[in-house]
């Protein structure tokens, strides 16, 4: 019989033929993300959950318009209004491809743009009425999109990223996560330039 791939997979590439940079930094957060929760001490049921959302945050952008996911500008207030629904977009396609963990995966995926002090979206959630993956998620996936250049921005060093991070640390972000942040990432790159250093 033919095995047939996982609902994961099958949307990781659906959406890397939707948008190929939206993919690679669904990755990149995964990988970070775990890191993260696992200095959070979180329960393996916990982390499953952490590494399924993280991978797939952004899978709501597939049902964004291509003239407003890729536009080469900044865009327009009513633009960002649209593009603001790939977080209850994410929902709705986690809600009807996963089963048992459907609700827990979509909740995770819907309040990834919630800050700390309630000024996110889509329900203005503050605190910890925001899931603790959701707020791990916003962590990192601010830190990768302000390292790449994008139409509204262009890279930024790792370093000017963290003075950033830092100056919104309890409004945007969760400070007592954004301190394990700090940690993990030290680490993170510190590994990342040995293992570089050592195919040279």
């Amino acid at each position: 019989m033919m095995e047939l791939a996982s609902p994961t997979s099958c949307l990781v590439v659906a959406l890397s033929e939707r948008d190929a940079y939206t993919q690679a930094h669904c990755g990149r957060v995964e990988t970070l993300c775990l890191q993260l929760g696992q200095k959070c001490c979180l329960s393996e049921r916990e982390l499953d959950l952490l590494q399924i959302a993280a991978k797939l945050h952004d899978i709501g952008k597939i049902g964004i318009p291509d003239s407003i996911l890729l536009k080469p500008e900044r865009l327009s207030a009513a633009e960002m209004t649209i593009m603001k629904t790939h977080a209850e977009l994410g929902q709705n396609i986690c809600n009807k491809i996963f089963h048992e963990e459907a609700e827990s995966i979509g909740v995770i995926v819907l309040h990834h743009h919630e800050a700390f002090d309630g000024s996110g979206y889509p329900h203005g959630l503050a605190g910890d009425n925001i899931p603790i993956c959701s707020r791990i998620i916003s962590i990192v996936d601010c830190y990768d999109a302000m390292l790449t250049t994008r139409p509204y921005h262009s890279s930024r060093s790792h370093e000017e990223v963290m003075i950033m991070m830092r100056s919104e640390c309890g409004r945007k972000t969760d400070p007592l996560l954004f301190g394990y942040f700090e940690k993990i990432i030290t680490d993170y790159r510190t590994n990342l330039a040995s293992d570089n250093g050592a195919h040279r």
